[in-house]
C-alpha cells in the first residue's frame, strides 16, 4: 500500500512497530470509522451478496497482537490467520474473500479463497489494494473499504453470479464488519 510504514530489522525498528501496533486501539478505529460507517459498509457487503453467490468479509484492526509482532510477522500472515478464524474459507463454493485492514501499518491485505482466487492474477488484487491504499492515504477509509467491496463484488458478479432461478440461499457469514 502506498504509504505503508515499513520497519527496519534492526532493534529500532522492531521497538518503533512495536509501539505503533500496542499504541493503536479501537478507538483509532472508531475514530477513522465510526459505527454509522460500519454499519453502511455492513449494507453494502448484503447488496452485493444479493448480485452473486460468493461472500465478502470486511476485518479491520487496530494493531498487531505482540506474538506477530515478537516474530517480525507481515500483515498478510495475520491477515490469512483471521480469513480462517473468520471461516472465509468455508464457503459452499469456495468464493469467500476477506478485505482486511491493519491500522497501525496502514496495511490493506485481500484474501480470496481458491474459488475466486483462480479468476484474478496476484496483480489484480494488489492493484485493488493499492487503490484503496490511495483512498486511506487521504484519511478516506470508509471510501477505500467501499472501492474494494466494489471491486471484489465486480469480480464475484462476473464469475459467480446470482442466479434468478436458483432457490434462495442463506447468508454463510455476517455482513457487518469485524472490528479486532
Amino acid at each position: 500500500m502506498p504509504g505503508r510504514k515499513t520497519y527496519p530489522p534492526t532493534w529500532a525498528g522492531r521497538l518503533q512497530r512495536l509501539l505503533r501496533n500496542r499504541l493503536t486501539d479501537r478507538a483509532d478505529v472508531r475514530r477513522v470509522l465510526p459505527p454509522d460507517a460500519l454499519a453502511r459498509l455492513g449494507e453494502r457487503v448484503a447488496a452485493s451478496e444479493r448480485r452473486h453467490t460468493g461472500q465478502i468479509r470486511i476485518c479491520i484492526e487496530a494493531g498487531l497482537p505482540w506474538s506477530y509482532i515478537r516474530r517480525d510477522a507481515p500483515a498478510r500472515q495475520r491477515a490469512v490467520t483471521q480469513f480462517g478464524k473468520l471461516r472465509v474459507w468455508d464457503t459452499e463454493h469456495n468464493n469467500g474473500v476477506l478485505i482486511y485492514l491493519l491500522l497501525a501499518e496502514h496495511a490493506i491485505e485481500i484474501v480470496a479463497d481458491r474459488g475466486i482466487d483462480v479468476h484474478a492474477d496476484p496483480q489484480q488484487w494488489r492493484e485493488m489494494a493499492r487503490r484503496m491504499g490511495r483512498a486511506f492515504g487521504e484519511h478516506r477509509f470508509e471510501d477505500g473499504l467501499t472501492l474494494a467491496l466494489e471491486e471484489v463484488s465486480a469480480l464475484l458478479v462476473e464469475h459467480f453470479p446470482a442466479r434468478e432461478d436458483a432457490p434462495p440461499r442463506g447468508n454463510e457469514l455476517p455482513d457487518s464488519p469485524i472490528v479486532i
